[in-house]
């Protein structure tokens, strides 16, 4: 299985706009080629996620599940991107000093 974090963040856009039109300019691309990303992880995983009609998406219960353990990685992602980038710049880390007692 090979779910990206493109993937990731398309569903969450799509979960929390409930609206693929708006979540397609909220991720700035075209909505044709975001339903097709979708479609596409649904296949991968094997699960129907979104309920679509020609007026509404709601969450399936597997939907909202995976909707909930996304987010929690893409948090996860950004907290560990911060961290690097505060330990690349010296704002986070170790500093041992030392010294020697001379009688």
């Amino acid at each position: 299985m090979r779910v990206e974090l493109r993937h990731l963040r398309y569903f969450v856009a799509v979960a929390e706009e409930l609206h693929f039109g708006r979540a397609a300019q909220r991720l700035h691309i075209v909505q044709p080629a975001l339903s097709r990303q979708i479609g596409a992880l649904e296949r991968e995983i094997n699960v129907t996620l979104l309920d679509r009609s020609k007026r509404s998406v709601t969450l399936t219960e597997a939907g909202q599940a995976f909707y909930d353990e996304a987010r929690a990685i893409l948090q996860r992602v950004d907290r560990a991107t911060q961290a690097a980038q505060m330990v690349s710049i010296g704002q986070v880390g170790a500093l041992d000093v030392g010294y020697r007692l001379r009688l």
